[in-house]
């Protein structure tokens, strides 16, 4: 007995363990859009893409700068046979006939030292077109990066949503399991009276097995759902999330004012099209420079010591480098030709997207307003399944209808409640979607980071 005493002590520990371990959070919308757009892989990466735009930004800008190179050698030689042909003096003694001497020095060492400076002064305007091409696509990938966050925004919206949905099932199936359970015990008593038919018995107890098996779908979809949007945010595994009821049970609808013309004007992912475009057009002006000879400031300095030999110091030169590719006349212009193609791909892309932008912005303030009105038939389906169910078990009661009207009146019943509850769901999310399409969703939120 001390034995049992002490295993379903044991046992009974590690179940209150576990019940701590699944930590409970209650996490409004706003929490879980912030944590989202500022914790996320995805806002994550798309904050270095855009530090990385600028980084290429800065090492364009460097171009403009002179290049100040220096370098030194130090060779050692293996005694080499040296003559001069230049004379050396006014005596001819030692002369070899050749106008050299007939002695070499001995060198076995050289030692040179340079430095030079160079500084593009007209390149056809290469660098510059090349800045202002690195700076609109850093700006295309900040609105790159601010579309990227809007996307999580809404996911995290449509998780959240569904997450409510599913926890809202499990409870609504739980109590039509209890009240399916009681029947089955009900009935099992009136069967065992001799009261009621077995038949009716099997009913109940089929219909309270499948309510079973709807119990844990739902309460399956809870931990998928939950876990996607732990993981989507950066928590902890064992947290789970408990959605902000307040959002889905104000009754209360408004309808935002959207427009295609200020969606065109404000969606992040078309701005950021845009900048491609400008992108791409400034790189033509860049292929166009190719045909323009390039000039140059250069200046250098030279050292050189040959042992024994000859040294020369201070050689200092200034002037000016000009060079002209010549078969650019020929090969350029496919060049241009091509980057001009990629400009117009640019532009017509930005067309698409805008078409796109009108057509998504009809269907979400439609899917909107359709919500609305859904949410105001399942109200109402509510009301008339909890009235046909009371008539018909008065009826049943009164024995004047059988178990199957019975069963099926509460299926109705037990339907209508999680359509409405999913209704009110519905309309917050397709909100939000209308906000997304539009351009105004991480601007709807409290968000502590400048998005």
């Amino acid at each position: 007995m001390k034995i049992k005493s002490m295993w379903l002590a044991t046992l009974l520990l590690l179940l209150s363990w576990g019940i701590q371990a699944q930590e409970q959070k209650l996490l409004t919308l706003d929490e879980a859009v912030n944590t989202a757009v500022s914790k996320s892989t995805e806002a994550t990466l798309a904050d270095t893409k855009v530090e990385t735009a600028a980084l290429g930004v800065s090492n364009t800008k460097n171009n403009r700068y002179p290049e100040l190179k220096i370098s030194g050698q130090y060779q050692h030689l293996t005694n080499p046979e040296v003559t001069f042909r230049l004379p050396l003096g006014n005596s001819d003694e030692g002369s070899n006939g050749d106008g050299g001497t007939s002695s070499s020095p001995e060198v076995n060492r050289i030692m040179i030292g340079q430095a030079s400076l160079g500084m593009p002064v007209f390149s056809g305007f290469k660098l510059k077109n090349s800045i202002q091409a690195a700076n609109n696509m850093y700006n295309a990938e900040k609105f790159n990066a601010a579309n990227t966050k809007e996307q999580v925004a809404i996911r995290t919206v449509a998780l959240y949503v569904n997450l409510y949905k599913a926890q809202e099932s499990v409870t609504l199936i739980k109590k039509s399991l209890a009240s399916a359970n009681q029947r089955v015990t009900d009935f099992k008593a009136m069967e065992e009276n001799g009261l009621l038919a077995r038949n009716d018995l099997l009913k109940a107890q089929l219909q309270a097995s499948n309510i079973e098996l709807s119990l844990e779908d739902a309460k399956k979809q809870v931990i998928t759902i939950n876990y996607q949007l732990v993981t989507l945010l950066k928590l902890p595994e064992n947290t789970q999330i408990k959605p902000d009821d307040k959002l889905f049970k104000t009754s209360e609808t408004i309808t935002p004012t959207v427009t295609s013309e200020e969606a065109i004007a404000q969606r992040n992912d078309l701005e950021a099209m845009r900048w491609q475009q400008k992108a791409a057009e400034a790189n033509i002006k860049v292929a166009k420079a190719d045909y323009y000879p390039s000039l140059s400031f250069v200046a250098g300095y030279a050292a050189l010591d040959v042992q024994n030999v000859f040294k020369v110091y201070n050689a200092v030169n200034v002037g000016v480098g000009l060079s002209y590719d010549v078969s650019s006349l020929f090969k350029n212009k496919d060049k241009v030709q091509a980057e001009r193609s990629r400009a117009e791909e640019a532009r017509q892309t930005v067309e698409i997207l805008t078409d796109r932008v009108k057509v998504e912005v009809n269907e979400a303030l439609e899917n909107y307003n359709l919500a609305i009105k859904q949410r105001n038939v399942y109200t109402k389906a509510v009301e008339q399944a909890e009235e046909n169910f009371r008539i018909v078990k008065d009826k049943y009661d009164n024995g004047l209808s059988d178990t199957n009207d019975l069963l099926e009146a509460e299926v109705q019943q037990l339907q209508a409640q999680i359509n409405e509850a999913f209704s009110k769901a519905d309309i917050t999310q397709k909100y939000y979607e209308l906000l997304n399409t539009s351009g105004k969703l991480t601007n709807s939120f409290n968000l502590t980071q400048n998005n």
